[in-house]
């Protein structure tokens, strides 16, 4: 038989509908159908002639070719890159019959266009992110048009297969790609039938999908070809690489040709798309004939604009909804892969098996790569839900539930894959069996119904397709890990029990693990005790060890090759080990302030006020390779997780060692090392190192270099440490020890981390990586952040040896309690390690570390090209930065800091001193590391702020410019000088600049109430805007005044956080701006803990908690998991307050800009962009110095990426984190800013002076604590915050002018007055391989016509809600005028799943006019009926009832603000409501108060963070009433796992029958299950079932009724221990103010005092700039010091202010504690200043005698260690710094503390340190330090004179002074004129360097 054959030639145009057909020759082609034989080209010379077949369909625009792709994604330019995230609706239709039927397809078109809020359009509304359809063969319709167009018969289905395929548009391009394709073909034996035109419709597409719209035709083949053996799928898989191989031999890639599938089961259509335009633009769709069984379908929310058709969805066997947060990782190690595998089920030679490679293409999106490595490993034997198992398995490693088969599934194919991590709804099919599965937290909405009829229908929501309640048989949803799974052979549903079972049993996987899995505990003991004892660098234990000890360290008693000498043991240990820790950069800090709190709680320590450090790349110190990597973090397209009250998902455990071949199940896969955590012990590394086990050997590879190399050294001994790691695999070796135990005075270690990444990287390029395990053994690691950082990048396991010798020395030393055993020490760090490791995968939402290991989730911020691209290969790095040889000379510096030739004697403190620069807290003199916040810095600031003083601020200005220039971006830049200068005068008034200043989000609970109130003051009264934090606010500050203006207390931004504490309707509605926090500076991707101790009083009140209840909020937003997520609470918040704009805050990161662009798309108003440097609140040290990046490049990153989406007019921009100065917001202004956020220099006016005790809450100055007697003394003042506004912005109106501008309008985004300040950068070898450029980039190169600042408002679509339906019918509730009663209404209406946010707009109306609290109950009844959207009744506010017949999607009640919901199923239906599914995930999420009723199944996370709502609900999903602090739920049906995690308040009540509530509880709760007996109890769960059984009429709930003495002692009641504790204390408080109560308001009275806040408010609202407000003080007469102690408690505790409180009850504090009991914490509140007394005047002139007054011993010590407990050990000391206080920076709060802790000799060490002649200066010194002193400000300074001199005193008197000669002299001789103190100290310097020295 002839087959029809077509090429496509240059010159000759297509139409749809034609059969394109190139002749042989002599063949003449009939008029009806294009037949011949017909050669792989076309004939030299012959012209190639179209004949059409079939009628034309000609419905096309025309349009000019603009680029032969069809994707039109831009290069990368400047920091803007086309990468995107996405997130879908997605869902399935299938007839369980395998009859195909024309609904199947209609219903899932149908589905997809009701899922369109959850898709996206671009720049153009007609231009669609992407959306499409995967069905089952139409064959009946393939027949009927390729008979009817082409006259030609398909063979029976199966026997053909379908190719949908996008050509490129050029012409030239696309024969070449179609000869291509046809050679390969019959290579492979398939034959050709023919090539169809798919007939479109382009008429509805935008302009940019037009421009890219690709020629899409089929191509038909026989399925069978000449690999018989094979099934045809398997064939046609292997055509389609041979085809992509061979394209991209020629060139052309997936942009150019695409195939969307081939196969003798499927098809797809997709592209450019919104859901609507499926349907239209593909005209097959619309066919009659077209039918299948099963249709699956995708609508696409891309965070770009940039249309690709290739990345819409369905790829070829599944629609992704979600990301895979571990992309990288996982294409890396598929890539290694690629080297051991065989792929023998497919035949395949090794030459044609290379061709298939890379498994995954380069430019995969994540569903991409996840579609290629699934289709690889089906068509490699394994069937389909088998792999969506191994790929996206469950949370097996934590659950006690789960059955041992399965568990053993799992761990069998844990050894053979990582987890493709990452929120995700997959469906999938291959045409045999179409299902879907869920991450294992359940992130991500999967709803299903089953009908009578056959019909399994499942998506994103319900109510995407219209279904007869009456044949509804069950309404299910996806559980977390699940599959639900339709098979088409068995037409029916496997429930996923069945299914798991029926793999878990298909072979011995628990036999194979015990055979051949290896534990560490196998290898110590296979290895003799004598090889596993670790050399040390340490003296031996001042007693022996403990016989755990033992096993883990054997300490050596000579010197070692490191060159460090065995001292005596009761010389400082720490001291016998400092070369090794100066050699690999330790400090005192990294070992006292980290270290050693990890060692003793099993935890890392906390701080706080964010990171003002230089950035190591800026810093002129020596660093650490790992400073120079900023951890990544999800914010929204994917939620962070919390890997504490969620820990039964997340894991450490990993297998490492060689890998087999993931084609093939073999017991063998098994073998592999099982580690449970990554932190490796002394002897487990030694055993790893001699091990013979298995036949397993280890080679060690030596990462040192020679010092005489110099810094060359460090690239060659990489290059030769990549060698000796490929010989190593190649010679067979299993296992690579990274070790730099060689280091000494002769050798520098190599970072291990540049070792580690480069072996990994070199072995995965060799595709050698799987064959070896890679373990690191150095002396580096000892912080969370290198740990991550290794493991990152690829390590298998760390040991940190000198971490374990540093932490044994200072235990010695006593910095560790003596009592803990050596192997305590260890276990608690190696947990430390752990946790924190858990923290920061968990930030990136990434549940295991098997995922995390090698996924480089990182960016380099300061590392140079050829160093990345060596070590760190696909690791951004876009400004350049330090090369090998600067790293190198880094590595040496430290080298020589450690064995360097040293002159000093033995034992003198600079011998002795570990350096301590300050990296977390500032510390002066000329090695110490820079920090914005310098005390000089803060006295100016403060000074010139207080006094309005201009001249003040110029030199504060011009100091923090110096600064900047040592440690940020921006002071690396410069302004260009113009021509184009104005006149000041024409420049933007400051009165209209300082409207675009806001301060922070800073929280009431984290700031004080007078802090909090001064900042909204002052912002309200200059017009600029404060910002409330997610704490709430009071409602008496949301309160109008009598007038109706707004309350001048009134913060204008209310901020949305993921913890929603105290969001009301009532907080919504008064606000101009709401903010949706995503992360924050200081901790982006975490959460946070308001200990209950802190949810005090009127905190607790404005948080709507119960006060003593701890308050956590989650790291995820729970009703945020992805970007469509975001786009529905940007619409649910609008909704709450149509009149405020919506800002959502983003933390800048790799990536940020992408992310923004997504943000603005789903309709945000505003964006902020935080640095990464800001933040008041607690949070660990690592992600305070390691995550998010400086916001110059997430501003400049936002700001292009906006402008080439064309967003950039969509939005307003705002930027904040340590800004300072006109300079920095000109800066940001040309980078792309509009508004500009303060933080800390707000607060610095109004007196913060940076102690850095904010998490404490101990700050002296009152401003971030709530601490009464602290608060008492805040003494800032609205003035003082308007004043420093006025100067910056009068500041920037100078810059403007001298620029050219005349508005900040015109200097947005004008990036090109901005250069590089190359004086500057040349100044510091660190920073000259630094390139601004990107940064510089102006945006409108990149679209020259789209808009750079924001020009128009969103629309959010509010209108095809139904609120604007329900507002006008409630009319008679809703009276515009006061004094008009609200009438009670009553309305019925159908709604659909398009209808989101039903009920809140009409709650904000009500809200505007009857404030907090309301109208009475079921004033407005609202009766709906069919399938509710999203977000049904948020924030709900009492006076309206919702009832749904129905079922609801996700979110249902969220922020309840007093409302009551009912949903339950039509009356009609058949199914039982207590065994489905009611409403979705999420519901009554941050609840406030009101009644939920819900009769049937809640999804997961039901009643997560409730705080006070009362619900009843018939069954939940896991992780049900996750963080609820009040309220009550009542479960009647069963509940799902992780039940009550992080629940630490409220009341639960379950029904528990079956007696397993207590194994589903998570460990927060399980010890809290009690029976229901008491009559309140009874009474509460009975009225409540009652209700449920009035507005459900359920018959669950009339059963327990009717059986009530039956039921009742089946349920448990859940009520947390904390919260009992809280309610407890509270009834003990309140007898007790009750007793006091008269007392106290007789007081007031007679003081006359009124509200201050009613006082204040009035006078408030009449101030202006000119005449400042005043800050809210109380206004009371002091009586007796007990009595204003009482009153200034309640009043803090009634949330009135306190500041004027004078401190009477200070009277009478104590000087000097026996014991040495001082608390050192509180001392500077507790304890009365007292120096050493001073003899008599008269009596001193007598003699030469000491001046002071003489003291017994022991009475001195305790003054003086009561004394030096007042020293707050301030963050940013101001008495260390020669400028304000010691002008020779004593460092004088380490030597204060170490006397407080007793520590006389090393304080005598800290003070020779600085201070060469403390015997003199400490005499002759008028102690500038003390009038330094910060807690001067508030109380009387620290004695630090005294101390000072009784150190050296008691130096003298214990025979510590001794002389110290140098130990070579230079032969120099140097005369000395003057002895004084000054002479005698630079003598003594002098003779300490080795010269000889006469004073005269």
């Amino acid at each position: 038989m002839l087959r029809p054959r077509v090429l496509v030639a240059p010159g000759n145009q297509l139409q749809k509908g034609l059969v394109l057909a190139v002749p042989r020759a002599q063949v003449t082609i009939p008029s009806s159908r294009a037949l011949g034989t017909t050669t792989s080209a076309a004939p030299a010379g012959a012209p190639l002639q179209w004949r059409p077949v079939g009628l034309g369909q000609g419905n096309r625009l025309s349009l000019d070719v603009s680029c032969k792709a069809h994707s039109a994604i831009p290069e990368p330019a400047g920091l803007f890159s086309a990468e995107e995230h996405d997130a879908c609706g997605v869902g399935f239709v299938g007839e369980l019959s395998k009859k195909p039927t024309r609904a199947c397809v209609q219903d899932a078109l149908k589905m997809l266009v009701r899922m369109t809020h959850r898709g996206a359009c671009g720049c153009e509304e007609n231009t669609g992110d992407g959306a499409g359809i995967l069905l089952s063969m139409p064959d009946l319709f393939l027949n009927t048009v390729m008979s009817q167009e082409h006259g030609i018969k398909l063979p029976p289905a199966g026997e053909y297969a379908v190719g949908q395929i996008f050509l490129p548009r050029d012409e030239t391009l696309r024969y070449k790609t179609r000869v291509i394709i046809e050679e390969v073909s019959a290579a492979m034996g398939h034959d050709l039938i023919g090539w169809r035109v798919v007939p479109t419709n382009n008429r509805s597409l935008g302009l940019s999908a037009r421009k890219t719209e690709p020629v899409i035709e089929q191509l038909f083949i026989t399925a069978q070809g000449k690999l018989q053996k094979l099934e045809a799928e398997q064939q046609l898989y292997i055509l389609r690489k041979l085809i992509e191989s061979k394209l991209r031999d020629a060139g052309i890639d997936d942009n150019e040709c695409y195939f969307c599938s081939l196969s003798s089961r499927t098809i797809v259509y997709k592209g450019q798309l919104t859901p609507e335009q499926v349907r239209i633009y593909f005209k097959d769709l619309q066919h009659e004939d077209f039918r299948t069984y099963m249709a699956l379908v995708h609508s696409r929310f891309s965070t770009n604009t940039f249309p690709s058709w290739n990345r819409s969805q369905p790829m070829r066997m599944l629609g992704h909804n979600g990301e895979i947060n571990t992309l990288r990782g996982n294409s890396n190690w598929m890539r290694a892969r690629e080297g051991v595998m065989a792929c023998e089920a497919l035949g395949l030679t090794k030459e044609t098996l290379q061709k298939l490679t890379p498994i995954i293409p380069a430019s995969s999106s994540d569903t991409g790569a996840f579609d290629s490595v699934l289709e690889l490993l089906v068509q490699c034997g394994r069937s389909i839900p088998e792999v969506m198992m191994m790929l996206i398995p469950e949370a097996w490693q934590n659950d006690a539930l789960m059955p041992q088969d399965k568990k053993d599934f799992y761990m069998y194919h844990s050894t053979i894959m990582e987890p493709w991590d990452g929120p995700a709804l997959v469906s999938f099919t291959d045409g045999r069996y179409i299902g879907a599965t869920l991450d294992r937290n359940g992130l991500r909405p999967g709803r299903y119904y089953i009908t009578n009829a056959g019909r399994v229908i499942m998506a994103s929501e319900v109510g995407v397709v219209d279904v007869d309640e009456e044949d509804v048989q069950k309404k299910g949803r996806l559980m977390p890990g699940n599959i639900f799974l339709v098979d088409f052979e068995e037409h029916r549903v496997v429930e996923d029990k069945e299914l798991k079972e029926r793999f878990a049993r298909r072979e011995p996987y628990g036999e194979w693990l015990k055979k051949h899995v290896v534990t560490l505990a196998n290898i110590v003991a296979d290895v003799p005790e004598s090889l596993r004892q670790p050399p040390s660098l340490l003296p031996p234990p001042p007693s022996p060890p403990s016989a755990a000890a033992n096993n883990i360290i054997n300490f050596s008693k000579t010197s070692n090759s490191n060159g460090t000498k065995a001292p005596a043991v009761q010389e400082e240990a720490i001291q016998s080990i400092l070369p090794p820790l100066k050699v690999f950069g330790y400090t005192r800090e990294a070992l006292e302030l980290l270290m050693v709190p990890m060692a003793k709680s099993g935890a890392e320590p906390l701080g706080s006020m964010g990171n003002d450090a230089a950035l190591a790349a800026l810093s002129r110190r020596p660093k650490l390779p790992f400073e120079y990597f900023k951890q990544l973090f999800a914010q929204v397209t994917n939620p962070p997780i919390d890997p504490f009250r969620e820990a039964v998902v997340t894991s450490l455990r990993c297998f490492v060692g060689p890998e087999g071949d993931i084609t093939q199940v073999s017991s063998k896969h098994a073998a592999r090392l099982d580690l449970h955590q990554p932190t490796l012990t002394l002897e487990e590394m030694e055993a790893i190192k001699q091990m013979q086990h298995k036949n397993w050997k280890t080679k060690v590879i030596d990462t040192t270099f020679a010092v005489t190399e110099g810094p060359a050294g460090l690239r060659a001994g990489l290059d030769r440490i990549a060698k000796e790691a490929e010989e190593a695999v190649d010679q067979g070796f299993s296992f690579i020890v990274l070790s730099d135990r060689t280091f000494g005075p002769n050798r520098v270690p190599i970072s291990s981390l540049l070792a580690t990444g480069l072996v990994h990287h070199h072995l995965t390029q060799l595709k050698k990586r799987t064959r070896v395990g890679l373990f690191v053994e150095s002396g580096e690691p000892r912080e969370v952040h290198q740990f991550c950082t290794l493991v990152g990048y690829g390590a298998d396991g760390v040991c940190p040896y000198l971490a374990y010798d540093a932490l044994f020395a200072l235990q010695h030393d006593k910095k560790l309690p003596a009592t803990m055993t050596r192997a305590e020490i260890v276990k608690h760090y190696i947990k430390s390690v752990a946790v924190g490791i858990l923290k920061v995968m968990a930030k990136m939402g990434i549940s295991t570390l098997a995922s995390y290991k090698g996924a480089q989730i990182f960016e380099a911020l300061g590392l140079g090209d050829e160093v990345v691209d060596l070590c760190f290969k696909g690791t951004p790095t876009r400004i350049g930065g330090v090369n090998f040889d600067q790293l190198g000379a880094d590595a040496l510096q430290m080298h020589y800091a450690a064995y360097g030739v040293r002159g000093f004697a033995d034992d003198s403190a600079e011998a002795k001193a570990l350096p301590n620069p300050g990296d977390y807290h500032y510390r002066a003199g000329i090695d110490a590391e820079k920090h914005l916040n310098d005390p000089e810095a803060i006295a100016k600031l403060q000074a010139a702020a207080q006094g309005n003083n201009k001249e003040l601020y110029r030199q504060f200005s011009a100091l923090n410019t110096q600064l900047s220039r040592q440690v940020h971006l921006r002071g690396l830049l410069r302004f260009k000088t113009t021509a184009q200068a104005v006149p000041l005068s024409e420049v933007d008034p400051a009165e209209k600049i300082v409207k675009r200043f806001v301060t922070g989000a800073m929280s009431y609970g984290s700031i004080s109430l007078e802090t909090h109130t001064t900042l909204a003051l002052a912002m309200n009264t200059m017009g600029g805007k404060s910002n409330s934090g997610e704490g709430g606010e009071n409602p008496r500050r949301l309160e109008p005044l009598p007038d109706g203006s707004k309350n001048p207390f009134r913060s204008a931004i209310k901020q949305v956080a993921s913890g929603r504490f105290g969001v009301t309707a009532y907080y919504l509605t008064n606000a101009d701006e709401l903010q949706i926090k995503i992360a924050q500076g200081a901790k982006p991707g975490e959460g946070g803990e308001l200990p209950g101790h802190k949810v005090k009083g009127d905190i607790a009140k404005t948080r709507n908690s119960t006060a003593g209840v701890g308050l956590i909020s989650p790291p995820p937003h729970h009703d945020i998991y992805s970007i469509e997520d975001l786009a529905q609470l940007i619409y649910d918040l609008k909704s709450s307050n149509p009149a405020a704009r919506v800002s959502v805050k983003l933390v800048s990161e790799n990536g940020v800009g992408v992310i923004a662009s997504g943000v603005v798309k789903g309709h945000a108003d505003h964006v902020l962009i935080s640095g990464h440097d800001g933040g008041t609140g607690a949070a660990k040290w690592t992600s305070i110095k390691h995550a998010g990046l400086p916001w110059e490049l997430g501003l400049a990153e936002t700001h292009q990426t906006l402008v080439a989406n064309d967003l950039r007019g969509r939005t307003t921009v705002q930027v904040d984190g340590q800004l300072r100065t006109g300079r920095d917001v000109a800066i940001a202004a040309l980078l792309g800013a509009e508004e500009f956020g303060f933080s800390t220099g707000p607060l610095i006016t109004v007196g913060c002076i940076m102690m850095r005790k904010c998490h404490t809450n101990q700050c002296p100055v009152g401003i971030a604590t709530q601490d009464p007697e602290l608060r008492a003394k805040f003494a800032g003042e609205p003035e003082h915050v308007i004043n420093y506004f006025f100067m910056v912005a009068e500041e920037l109106r100078e810059i403007m002018a001298s620029l050219g501008f005349r508005t900040l309008d015109e200097m947005v985004g004008r990036a090109d007055m901005l250069e590089m300040d190359r004086e500057t950068i040349e100044a510091n070898p660190k920073t000259r391989g630094i390139d601004l450029s990107k940064l510089l980039l102006p945006a409108a190169k990149l679209r020259p016509d789209a808009a750079q600042r924001n020009v128009m408002k969103q629309d959010h679509g509010l209108e095809a809600g139904l609120d604007v339906h329900l507002i006008p019918l409630c009319k008679a509730a809703l009276p515009d005028h006061a004094g008009h009663d609200a009438e009670p209404v009553y309305v019925e209406m159908e709604v659909q799943n398009t209808h989101r946010a039903v009920g809140t707009t009409l709650s904000h109306e009500l809200t505007k006019r009857f404030g907090d609290a309301g109208l009475p109950d079921d004033t407005i009844h609202i009766k709906l009926s069919g399938h509710a959207g999203q977000s049904l009744g948020a924030w709900l506010c009492k006076g309206i009832t919702i009832e749904l017949e129905g079922d609801s999607n996700d979110y249902v009640g969220k922020g309840l603000s007093g409302g009551i919901l009912a949903v339950y199923p039509p009356k009609n239906s058949g199914f039982k409501a207590e065994q489905n599914v009611i409403i979705g995930n999420v519901a009554l999420y941050g609840a406030i108060k009101g009644e939920a009723y819900f009769r049937g199944i809640a999804a997961e996370r039901f009643c997560v963070r409730n705080s006070g709502a009362r619900a009843v609900v018939e069954g939940t999903g896991d992780h049900a009433c996750e963080y609820m602090t009040g309220g009550v739920a009542v479960i009647l049906g069963p509940i799902g796992k992780n039940f009550g995690a992080g629940m630490s308040g409220g009341i639960a009540y379950i029904y528990d029958p079956e007696g397993d509530v207590k194994s589903l509880c998570n460990s927060d709760v399980s010890s809290d299950l009690l029976p229901v007996e008491s009559a309140e109890d009874i009474k509460v769960l009975k009225s409540l079932i009652q209700r449920h059984l009035k507005f459900t009429a359920s018959p669950v709930a009339r059963n327990i009724l009717l059986n009530w003495e039956k039921s009742r002692p089946l349920f448990k009641k859940v009520f947390p221990a904390e919260y009992r504790r809280a309610l407890q204390e509270s009834e003990a408080l309140a007898k007790a103010e009750a007793a006091e109560k008269s007392l106290l308001d007789t007081y007031v009275r007679a003081g006359g005092k009124a509200d201050a806040f009613e006082d204040l408010k009035v006078l408030a609202a009449k101030s202006t700039v000119k005449a400042p407000p005043k800050a809210i003080t109380a206004n009371y007469t002091p009586q007796s010091p007990e009595t204003d102690f009482k009153l200034l408690k309640r009043e803090a505790d009634l949330g009135l202010p306190v500041k004027g409180f004078m401190p009477t009850w200070e009277e009478g504090r104590p000087t000097v504690l026996p014991q040495k009991g001082a608390d050192k914490n509180r001392g500077f509140i507790n304890y009365e200043r007292q120096p050493l007394p001073y003899r008599a005047p008269e009596e001193r002139i007598k003699d030469y005698k000491e001046v002071h007054g003489s003291m017994e011993k022991e009475d001195k010590e305790a003054l003086l260690h009561t004394q030096a407990s007042r020293c707050m050990e301030c963050g940013t000391p101001f008495c260390h710094q020669a400028h304000t206080g010691c002008p020779l920076g004593n460092i004088i709060p380490e030597f204060n503390d170490l006397v407080h802790k007793g520590k006389w000799q090393e304080a005598l060490d800290r003070l020779l340190s600085t201070n060469p002649f403390p015997e003199f200066t400490g005499r002759v010194c008028p102690a500038p330090c003390e009038g330094a002193c910060v807690l001067g400000i508030i109380e009387n300074p620290v004695s630090i004179k005294s101390i000072e001199a009784t150190i050296i005193d008691k130096a003298f008197e214990e025979g510590w002074m001794k002389p110290q000669p140098p130990k070579f002299r230079t032969g120099r001789r140097v005369a000395v004129v003057g002895g004084g103190p000054a002479g005698m100290a630079a003598a003594h310097q002098l003779n300490k360097m080795g010269h000889e020295l006469t004073v005269y």
